[in-house]
């Protein structure tokens, strides 16, 4: 199982408690922790199913290559941060 946890920041706007899903590819532990109907998939991947420009992923401690396809490989035992990305002074 891989553990896909959202920040706090990401919990202001939508409901997204942390989840144990099946391993697999990015998109495949996305799928499997995000509703396809759910106001959270709307604010993480964009229409296309990529990731927003606004949201970063790591697995483990390592942040996403393929942002677009999503195909990077999350392990068994494996945990996904989804955060919203910051930026300002």
């Amino acid at each position: 199982m891989v553990r896909v946890s959202f920040t706090a920041n990401l919990q202001r706007h939508v409901a997204c408690p942390p989840q144990d899903v099946q391993a697999g590819t990015l998109r495949q532990v996305l799928d499997r922790a995000m509703p396809s109907d759910g106001p959270l998939r709307g604010y993480v991947l964009d229409d296309q199913g990529a990731l927003r420009k606004h949201v970063t992923v790591f697995v483990g401690p390592d942040a996403v290559v393929d942002r677009r396809g999503l195909t990077d490989a999350v392990p068994d035992g494996a945990e996904v941060w989804v955060m919203q990305a910051l930026s300002g002074g």
